[in-house]
């Protein structure tokens, strides 16, 4: 039996990047572009799914006793727009002016 090498995320990009390029030039007969939008939407899960599990990897911590821990953003984190934690839904008041 011969094993199938997986393609690389790089290789899948490659991939979608190609499908969106073909798709975007809009002279691809409908049930092409429907099977090649189909396999589009596949590659994206694939890659979101890859890129999940990185994130995970990259956000475990392993502390002094070799034990690994998930690491928590500080509540300083900048996606909140510098709010601290005066985050949607808090009860905190924003600053007066």
């Amino acid at each position: 039996m011969t094993e199938e090498k997986k393609p690389t995320f790089e290789e899948q990009l490659n991939q979608l990047q190609q499908i969106v390029n073909h798709l975007e030039q809009g002279n691809v007969p409908l049930e092409e572009a429907l099977n090649q939008y189909k396999n589009g939407i596949e590659l994206a899960r694939s890659l979101q799914q890859k890129l999940t599990n990185a994130e995970k990897t990259l956000g475990s911590l392993i502390d002094d006793d070799g034990n690994e821990k998930q690491y928590e953003k500080s509540t300083d984190d900048p996606s909140n727009n510098g709010g601290g934690n005066r985050g949607y839904g808090s009860d905190e008041k924003p600053l007066e002016e």
